[in-house]
């Protein structure tokens, strides 16, 4: 015969812990990097700002790469924070789950919709 001792365990996700914070901090380093060589690229430019200067800022391959890059560390960045605001906060779990795959199906279009306005320069 079992006994059981102690209350019932719930696992959610909250197991994901240290790798997460860590990820959001390097995420949120490398756009901040980003940000600085953008605008620094801005300041540095001769002549009014335009959209042809604009274009050309990411016309570069390296740009591009780096851009594709900042994209992917921006929906990594975005989908840690917003799982874990409805891990959270949103107790029912059916709602939880609609969230959850809504969040993602947005941030895959945002991603897909970034990288075509970014190849298209």
């Amino acid at each position: 015969m079992s006994v059981n001792y102690g209350s019932k365990r719930i696992v959610v996700g909250a197991h994901y812990g240290l790798r997460d914070w860590l990820g959001q901090r390097i995420t949120a380093a490398l756009m901040a990097l980003f940000t600085v060589l953008v605008l620094a690229r801005i300041l540095f430019s001769k002549g009014p700002i335009g959209y042809e200067q604009w274009a050309g800022i990411f016309s570069s391959q390296w740009m591009k790469a780096l851009t594709f890059t900042v994209i992917i560390a921006l929906l990594y960045h975005v989908w840690v924070g917003m799982r874990d605001i409805w891990m959270d906060y949103i107790k029912p779990v059916w709602l939880r789950l609609s969230l959850h795959v809504f969040t993602l199906v947005w941030l895959i279009a945002c991603a897909g919709w970034g990288i075509q306005i970014l190849w298209r320069l």
